[in-house]
Formats: C-alpha cells, sequence, structure tokens
C-alpha cells in the first residue's frame, strides 16, 4: 500500500491503470504502518488510554485507495462497489474513529473530485455515508449530522478536544454555530476568542 504512504507523506497518489488486488502482506505490513503514525500523532494529545485499532486504520486505507483507483477507473466497476468499499465490521468507539482518520482525512477530497465529475454517482453516496458515520474526519465538509447527540458524541475528553481544534482548524461554521459545540468553543477561547476566530458567533442556546 505504498500509495497511502505517498498520500499521507507527500499528499499526492499513484493512480494505476486498472485495480490492484491487496495482498495479505499488504494488509500487515499496512496495520504497522498506521500503528507507528498513530503512536506519533497520540503524542500531541497526550493520551495513553487510546490504542490504535489496526483493523479499523487498514479498512480505511482500503476504503480511500479503491475510492482513488475508482475515480479513473470505472468499467465494469459498478457490481463491485460494496465489495471494493466494505462496511466496517469493528465496534465505533475513539479508537476506531481516530484511528480511520489517519486515511478518512482524506476523503472528502476524493468525494468532491467525483461529486464533479458524476453528481449521480453511487460511489458517492457511500462515501457520504462512510463519512457521516466518521464524521470527525469530514469535518468542514458538508455532511448531514441533525440526529447526533453532541452531548454524548463529545463526552470523551480526549475527542471532544480534538473534535472542537479540528473545527477551529477548518473554520466549520455549520458545526461551530451548533449551540452545544458554540458553547464549548467559546468557553475554551475565553477572554482570547477573537484572537482565535473573531467572526464566530456566540450562539444562545435556547432553554
Amino acid at each position: 500500500m505504498d500509495t497511502i504512504f505517498l498520500l499521507r507523506k507527500e499528499e499526492c497518489i499513484t493512480v494505476f491503470s486498472d485495480l490492484k488486488e491487496i495482498t495479505k502482506k499488504e494488509d500487515e505490513d499496512a496495520g504497522n504502518y498506521f500503528e507507528t503514525e498513530f503512536e506519533k500523532e497520540r503524542l500531541e494529545y497526550l493520551s495513553d488510554q487510546i490504542d490504535c485499532n489496526k483493523e479499523t486504520a487498514v479498512w480505511a486505507a482500503k476504503v480511500l485507495y479503491h475510492s482513488v483507483q475508482l475515480y479513473m477507473i470505472r468499467e465494469n466497476t459498478a457490481k463491485d462497489l460494496n465489495i471494493l468499499i466494505p462496511e466496517l465490521k469493528e465496534i465505533r468507539n475513539i479508537s476506531s474513529i481516530l484511528s480511520a482518520d489517519l486515511s478518512l482525512r482524506f476523503l472528502p477530497q476524493i468525494i468532491s473530485a467525483l461529486q464533479h465529475a458524476d453528481s449521480e454517482d453511487p460511489l458517492v453516496k457511500i462515501l457520504e455515508n462512510i463519512l457521516q458515520n466518521f464524521h470527525y474526519s469530514g469535518i468542514g465538509f458538508d455532511l448531514n449530522l441533525e440526529k447526533i447527540n453532541w452531548e454524548e458524541e463529545l463526552k470523551d475528553k480526549t475527542y471532544r478536544k480534538l473534535y472542537l481544534e479540528r473545527i477551529v482548524e477548518k473554520k466549520a461554521y455549520n458545526l461551530a454555530e451548533i449551540p452545544f459545540i458554540n458553547q464549548l468553543l467559546i468557553g475554551e477561547f475565553g477572554m482570547y476568542k477573537d484572537a482565535f476566530w473573531r467572526e464566530l458567533k456566540i450562539i444562545i442556546q435556547e432553554k
């Protein structure tokens, strides 16, 4: 899976002339690679309570890899979409969310490219559903998150911190103006709110 390694390191990707089958050895190598990358990123949020979910990390890498290849190679692939982009069988938790994010953070750009090429492409809906489930990776992308209970979603303090930081990084107004999230952000900014995000409105939550 050199393609994914290149994407994370150089933010570019190799597209092949046909779909390549991923070997078991590549799966194992990818799992070890993502475990190392996860450990590097974990140093930034200073939590030793969250471990890399290698299975989820590899699944997300395959989703990204096949999505890119399918952007260019679509002949006789419609019947194989559910095989190439399978559902995740792992339980969704903080570990799986952050492990998947190692690859899925690049998925919004792929979806945008697919939408531009063909807004009716069934692959777009499949990928959007994945991002709705792993919406931490889709912060800044237009997703329908109306049904989320944000108090429950952001109850873990490490995940909450990372989620708020990415909202600020991406200037994701659609999320930042959700009353519960807005209150969290304003509380974090304190008296330095204008330095962090001058344009952000302060939303008063209705009781």
